[in-house]
């Protein structure tokens, strides 16, 4: 496929919208708009019983307060690893000595290009949050057992700490 086209069509601080159009050789043709974004990073931050650190939130666009791991959208010219650590201490105070990459993956790839890393953080030290104006954020501690009992009740229904989590566990039943 090759890309012929592509138009802004509304632009905001977070994201811009383009109309895109593909066509492939033999002339099969894909037109969607597209939500460009430029990335996040997710923080699986773990201390040293083992316990995984989840915050809560309102999302304007689920209308809920949900319970979902940390994360941040990378600013223009910064690495997912280099988001994870500004964002960890942003929205939690904490800051981590040791950071491994877990996993990267298109959030919802029919119609956003936003691409999450998820790395697990280890070795922390707690500091003071500093949430943008925007954010009101709980911070709270969980057992990988706890959190387990969550996703399987539908109390996390967060896309990016399901996939955190569940690759996690996945990477501790291998060791």
């Amino acid at each position: 496929m090759t890309v012929t086209s592509s138009k802004e069509a509304y632009a905001s601080p977070i994201f811009r919208v383009t109309e895109d159009r593909a066509v492939a050789p033999d002339g099969f043709e894909i037109r969607r708009a597209v939500v460009r974004h430029g990335g996040s990073a997710v923080m699986l931050a773990v201390d040293d019983e083992g316990r995984i650190l989840l915050v809560r939130q309102f999302r304007l666009p689920a209308q809920d307060y949900l319970w979902e791991l940390p994360a941040g959208r990378l600013d223009e010219g910064e690495t997912p690893l280099d988001t994870a650590r500004r964002e960890l201490v942003e929205e939690t105070g904490y800051r981590a000595r040791q950071w491994t990459e877990l996993v990267s993956f298109f959030a919802s790839p029919g119609y956003v290009s936003e691409k999450m890393t998820v790395f697990v953080a280890r070795e922390l030290e707690a500091g003071e949050a500093t949430p943008m104006d925007d954010e009101r954020i709980e911070r709270r501690w969980f057992t990988l057992d706890e959190l387990d009992q969550w996703r399987r009740s539908g109390n996390i229904v967060d896309g990016k700490t399901l996939v955190g989590l569940l690759t996690y566990k996945e990477l501790l039943a291998g060791e």
